[in-house]
């Protein structure tokens, strides 16, 4: 499995959370398999998210997708995120 996690801030968290949750029939055509929403405990305009992949590939190909990057404009993102992917050590 690999994870992709992204941090970034958001105008409002409330706009930007139904932007999410409405995006979430198309993440499924990305590939996503699993994701959750996290606040940071001093900013609730602070968010950090992870989705999970079967592929490096799948992750790359939606962190990069256009459609993504419209989705989060409309959703009130407030500034470039910081994105990684990791895969579970052994």
């Amino acid at each position: 499995m690999i994870r992709l996690f992204a941090r970034h801030p958001v105008r409002d968290y409330a706009t930007w959370r139904k932007a999410y949750d409405d995006f979430d029939a198309e993440r499924l055509t990305f590939g996503v398999r699993g994701h959750a929403v996290y606040q940071a405990t001093g900013d609730p305009n602070d968010v950090t998210v992870w989705h999970d992949f079967d592929t490096v590939e799948e992750a790359q190909a939606f962190a990069s997708s256009d459609r993504l990057k419209e989705a989060m404009q409309g959703a009130g993102v407030a500034g470039a995120p910081s994105i990684w992917i990791v895969t579970e050590a052994g």
